[in-house]
């Protein structure tokens, strides 16, 4: 079937654009040497693992926190005196944080509390600006030594969501990033059997650490014990990818975020070492000469993705490759609307047999994101495939297949 995309020309050169990487992004951290309360948020650069400014410091910045239920807002001066209290920002010290360029807010979850709480990034004054969210998807541990349910990975999703999972692996979190966010339970990890009995549920090898994201839909999650997983959301099924080597002995692995150069940057926040750059093809790690080694980071948060000069370069490529008609209805397309800009797009079973058909979307790798089957009966029929979680922005494939697993309809289609 010849596939014809329906683009205008501002669409197509947005698109052959890459997507910008920075190397700003935001460490939790303590208040220096030997200090391992790890309840300030500073902003780093990535690319020298640098602090370049300090957005809440402990005893020492003001702050407002609203809960968003109740609109209940408290205006405190930021003491010694106060730190423990509940409605303090960071008072059960934050193990996860991830920051949302969309809309320039870092979220975290404050440890042993049961809420989801970010501070608005877009504020100038020199007054943070934080806000908070109960919820009952969130468990709170009866013991606090116990440590099973503490989110501890997080990160915003190619999708624009953000997600977490809790040390023990049994919660895989998506939330929303909008006023009100929306938390989802996705259920519990599963163990790939290529894993060869290395568990995502491990308390000794595969808790703590952090998280990261690439650009075709996938979870990365470093553990604190140099592990590395790869998590497919859709199936939940985290695959063992191997251990970062090249690092000194002691040396935890409990932050992590992307550089501009696509590399992951880890930090730990046990040993005062400096940021390390992980290369994603062998896992070696080599420490950036001249990081800042005076702060230790609880977690890392930047906007970057891995994979996204392989993303951008497979939509070129994808692009390129296609026959581009004017603006307007193609009579061979099958799904439409195409650019797809709401959150569904509809496939159109024309002449087809009665019978039993699935519905695919898979990035341009062939990974799938989602299905859906359907049942077709005489004459023409269109069915709507909703996005079950939003990809980012670019080129897919849809393919329907019959009862016996043939192809009977491929289509690019570009999603905005």
């Amino acid at each position: 079937m010849n596939i014809k995309l329906l683009l205008t020309s501002g669409f197509i050169v947005a698109t052959l654009t890459s997507n910008a990487q920075s190397n700003k992004g935001y460490a939790i951290t303590g208040d220096g040497n030997n200090d391992f309360l790890w309840m300030n948020i500073r902003e780093v650069d990535l690319g020298s693992g640098q602090v370049t400014k300090t957005i809440f410091q402990r005893s020492k910045t003001n702050f407002v926190m609203t809960d968003i239920a109740t609109k209940k807002s408290v205006d405190q001066t930021s003491t010694a005196d106060n730190i423990g209290s509940r409605d303090y920002p960071t008072s059960t010290m934050v193990a996860a944080a991830a920051y949302d360029k969309n809309s320039n807010k870092l979220f975290f979850f404050p440890m042993r509390m049961g809420e989801l709480r970010w501070v608005d990034l877009n504020v100038k004054n020199e007054t943070p600006q934080f806000y908070s969210m109960n919820s009952s998807v969130l468990k709170v541990a009866a013991d606090p030594r116990d440590e099973a349910n503490n989110v501890t990975r997080m990160v915003i999703g190619a999708d624009g969501n953000g997600y977490a999972i809790t040390n023990d692996g049994n919660h895989l979190l998506r939330f929303t990033t909008g006023k009100s966010p929306v938390i989802t339970d996705l259920g519990n990890l599963v163990d790939a059997e290529s894993s060869k009995g290395i568990s995502i549920h491990n308390k000794c090898s595969s808790w703590g650490g952090d998280m990261v994201a690439d650009a075709f839909g996938k979870l990365y999650v470093i553990s604190a014990n140099q592990q590395v997983f790869v998590v497919d959301i859709e199936s939940r099924i985290a695959t063992y990818k191997g251990a970062i080597t090249g690092l000194p002995a002691g040396y935890t692995t409990n932050a992590a975020a992307v550089n501009a150069d696509g590399d992951m940057v880890i930090c730990s926040a046990t040993k005062f070492d400096g940021y390390y750059k992980v290369k994603l093809s062998d896992l070696a790690a080599t420490k950036i000469e001249g990081s800042d080694v005076k702060f230790n980071a609880s977690d890392l948060a930047g906007s970057n993705l891995l994979l996204q000069k392989e993303a951008d370069a497979a939509n070129k490529f994808s692009m390129a490759d296609s026959k581009l008609s004017p603006l307007g209805n193609s009579s061979e397309s099958k799904v439409f609307p195409n650019p797809v800009t709401a959150s569904y797009f509809n496939v159109l079973f024309d002449g087809k047999k009665e019978g039993t058909y699935t519905i695919i979307l898979t990035d341009l790798a062939g990974r799938t994101l989602q299905s859906k089957t359907v049942n077709i009966t005489k004459g023409t029929q269109t069915e709507a495939v909703n996005l079950l979680s939003r990809p980012a922005k670019g080129m897919y494939m849809v393919k329907v297949l019959d009862e016996s697993k043939q192809t009977v309809i491929t289509e690019k289609v570009m999603i905005q």
